[in-house]
């Protein structure tokens, strides 16, 4: 499975990326691990995601979340409400 994801920094801005393992890669962004940009503004907190079928897709939507303006990223994560069938 191949996932797009944002996650909102400390300092409040949003960061796109994509993964294979939610999980993992947020345990990597926490641990310094991460994209250089996260590094300077942890934690970070996974706040939306979407499974895409594969990695060309997971690729293709990042660069459409990373070209998103900021409400529009905001009304993503708004659009997806956390519940317990919304696990990463």
């Amino acid at each position: 499975m191949f996932y797009a994801y944002l996650l909102r920094c400390r300092d409040g801005t949003l960061y796109g990326g994509w993964t294979t393992d939610l999980e993992r890669r947020l345990r990597a962004h926490n641990s310094g691990r991460g994209a250089k940009y996260t590094r300077a503004r942890l934690p970070v907190e996974l706040v939306y995601w979407e499974e895409l079928p594969s990695r060309q897709a997971a690729m293709s939507r990042e660069w459409q979340l990373k070209h998103l303006t900021r409400a529009e990223k905001l009304a993503l994560v708004r659009r997806q409400a956390p519940g317990p069938d919304r696990e990463p």
